[in-house]
């Protein structure tokens, strides 16, 4: 038998220590949309996950089946692309052997990410992504058994906001414009115009753009000369701040309602005043009295210095309920995991209670209503299913 010498006796040491080391240590992967269009909102799913993960290891741990493991975060950018989520979703599994994926965020790449989760049987949970096609199978119509979310769907939100449009704002006539090349926005558009005119209202008119346009003047010409009472705009916050005041520009002075996809604290800064009085629909209010979302909340800003907007939360919630399903398995294995998520009735996470249904991915839970009011987001109502 060969007698090991040198460097190479101590790599050998080493590797015996990783391989001890790794037998107490549980991968979970992150897909955040770190660079791209809406780097805000990776920048706070990667913050939430790094704290809840950080909370969990410095108390010693996660117990599975009797036994302690510590949790390592493998985070990977999809720089809000769909392909660029599918290959990070492809990598984080097979190379890093995660037993578990948080995020995508944006449905672009939570789809395409989702696809990789299901054939691969390990378990997702998009914070953000609100589209169907997440956790349903549009070949098939079936819901994929591995994919969860912890925000409702597009069809309860455009819904809900339907309702709050003709209900609240006394709008009966609206308009829409919102951007073709995004799958969930586009969701969100057509189910807040099936919602209204079911409920007996009128779209005046459905505008479109693509992304990276910066000029919105034709779009918000054809919708002022349709003369209509309200504008619903499910556009990112990054775009937002130039649509809002090209209107204004135009002289059009109706509501304009937006979406969870205005949800980053970034747009407060982005579009000051001009956005005050307006309504959009969240999944967290920061400025709840509830004491489990006050401590996230202080916590946060403890750490990153700011207020933590509903991507965050999400993704706190995302790992609460990952964690809570690790805990009621017998050992840290995917499909384990995966049965105990389905299980899961009344979590109360920060951005509301969460149950799940066996045989779906899509949680029951609120939406919440904010308004931008005196340059921050004050909440306004919760909407129940």
């Amino acid at each position: 038998m060969p007698r090991l010498y040198g460097s190479a006796l101590i790599l050998a040491l080493l590797l015996l220590g990783c391989t001890k080391a790794d037998e107490n240590t549980i991968q979970i992967g992150v897909i955040a949309e770190l660079t791209g269009d809406i780097p805000a909102v990776g920048a706070s799913c990667k913050n939430a996950a790094e704290m809840a993960v950080k909370a969990v290891n410095t108390a010693g741990g996660i117990d599975i089946g009797g036994k302690k493991y510590t949790i390592k975060l493998q985070v990977e950018d999809s720089a809000g692309r769909a392909e660029q989520a599918a290959s990070a979703a492809q990598k984080l599994i097979t190379r890093d052997k995660v037993i578990a994926v948080i995020g995508p965020n944006a449905s672009s790449g939570a789809i395409p990410a989702s696809e990789i989760a299901e054939t691969s049987k390990v378990p997702m949970i998009s914070p953000w992504s609100t589209n169907p096609k997440t956790t349903i199978d549009p070949r098939t119509g079936k819901q994929k058994s591995y994919v969860f979310r912890a925000c409702y769907m597009d069809s309860f939100q455009g819904s809900v906001l339907a309702a709050f449009a003709m209900g609240h704002l006394k709008a009966k006539r609206a308009a829409t414009l919102y951007d073709v090349t995004s799958e969930v926005l586009k969701g969100q558009a057509e189910v807040f115009k099936r919602t209204l005119e079911e409920k007996g209202g009128t779209i005046t008119g459905v505008e479109t753009y693509t992304a990276g346009n910066k000029d919105f003047t034709v779009q918000m010409t054809k919708i002022k000369n349709d003369n209509p009472e309200l504008i619903f705009l499910p556009t990112y916050y990054s775009d937002v701040p130039l649509q809002v005041r090209q209107a204004k520009m135009l002289g059009i002075e109706v509501p304009i309602l937006g979406s969870d996809a205005w949800g980053s604290h970034d747009l407060l800064a982005l579009c000051g005043k001009d956005c005050e009085g307006y309504f959009f629909s969240s999944h967290f209010s920061a400025n709840s009295t509830a004491p489990g979302v006050k401590k996230f909340v202080d916590d946060y800003k403890a750490i990153y210095g700011s207020i933590p907007d509903d991507v965050a939360a999400l993704t706190y919630d995302s790992f609460g309920i990952l964690f809570e399903a690790m805990k009621k398995s017998a050992k840290p294995a995917s499909e384990d995991i995966k049965n105990a998520i389905q299980k899961i009735t009344g979590f109360q996470g920060v951005t509301g209670n969460i149950t799940f249904h066996e045989g779906s991915g899509d949680p029951e839970k609120s939406v919440v209503i904010l308004q931008i009011k005196d340059g921050e987001f004050k909440w306004f109502a919760d909407i129940k299913p």
